[in-house]
Order: C-alpha cells, then structure tokens, then sequence
C-alpha cells in the first residue's frame, strides 16, 4: 500500500562526489522531484528558468521571506537562495518523493525544521579521491581545489547528523542504495497506520 504523501529526502555531498551523476539516474525511476532553488543571481549560460533555479528578483525573494514561503534560505556571495515551500509541499501531497539537494548549512536548517525529513549524504571513497576528481575536470586552480578539499572535510565531518550515510564508488551501486534506503524507510510502521487501520477494519 502506498504512503499517502511523498517523502521530503534532504540529499547532500561535498563537490566532486558525483551527486549531480547520482540525482540524474535516480530521477529517471519517476518515483522522485528534485526541488527547484529560487535565486537572486543572474542565469548562467544555459541555465533555464524554473528549470535550474526560479530567478527572482531581491524584492520577491524578501517578500516570500516576509511571508514565510520558504522553507529554508540563506545568502551566499551576495545573492540569496531558498527552498520554495510551496512547490514541495504540492508534490508530497500528490505522494511524490521531494529531493532537496542541498549543501550541509541548509540541511541542518530544514532536519531542525522538519524532524520528517529522510537526510542522506554521500561520501566520496576518500579525501584524496576526492582531490584526484577535482583535478581531473580540469576547471580549477590547485590553490581552489585545496579550498574545496578543506570544505569537504568540514561537510563529511558532519555527516553522522544524517539519517544515512551512501559512498559513491560506482555510480550503479549508489544509486541502488539510495533507492534502497527510501524504500525501507516507507516501512517504518510510523508510515504505515493508514495500513495498519485497513487490516484492523476486517478483522
């Protein structure tokens, strides 16, 4: 039987571990929405509106902060970025698993907010693997990628406040554990009353 609402997945990752690889082949299940960030930074090159971000302006987006529509933000080299609250809240209704993909700040915000949330962060296979995947894309000064690696470390040291913790050595099996963690999790008789009810009707 299924839940009657999705389920809120708050996804994190240090940059380099493969998240964005890893969100593109769970998306294609159709089980999953990837929550779209509003911004008040300009588009990038290719980027779509409501697609990659809802881009608006810093009046609108301090107008939903007024009114609450968010369900967490923050601001960052001088824009701000936030969770819209009520695009995710249509999806659980429609019973459609929401991915926040989000780094380990807001994540902490939205777990303290929404005790409800299933948090998952992936692990690369090490700190010096992680280097080696920044170097390789080729898009960064070393003095930048010793930067990241820094963060990193400060983000994986954080990841036992998740409810799961995923390495990321093979994509395919990463994904599958992923996958694998949701669907156990809609097991927890705390999701299954509605069930439990059903059975107990007949008896």
């Amino acid at each position: 039987m299924k839940m009657n609402k999705g389920r809120l997945i708050v996804f994190s990752a240090p940059s380099g571990c493969g998240k964005g690889t890893m969100l593109a082949e769970i998306l294609k299940s159709g089980d999953f929405w990837l929550s779209v960030s509003a911004t008040t930074r300009n588009p990038r090159e290719g980027e779509v509106d409501g697609v990659n971000y809802h881009f608006i302006t810093d009046e609108k987006f301090e107008e939903m902060i007024k009114n609450d529509q968010f369900l967490e933000h923050a601001g960052y080299c001088g824009h701000y970025y936030g969770t819209p609250l009520k695009d995710v809240e249509e999806h659980l209704e429609k019973g459609i698993n929401v991915i926040l993909e989000i780094e380990v700040q807001g994540a902490m915000n939205v777990m303290a907010k929404r005790p409800d949330a299933l948090s998952i962060f992936v692990l690369p296979p090490s700190v010096n693997e992680l280097r080696r995947r920044l170097k390789k894309r080729g898009t960064e000064a070393d003095e930048v990628i010793e930067q990241r690696v820094a963060q990193a470390s400060a983000e994986i040291a954080l990841a036992e406040k998740y409810d799961y913790v995923i390495m990321n050595d093979g994509l395919e099996e990463a994904v599958q554990d992923f996958l694998d963690v949701v669907k156990v999790e809609k097991f927890r008789s705390v999701y299954q009353s509605e069930l439990i009810g059903e059975v107990l009707k007949n008896a």
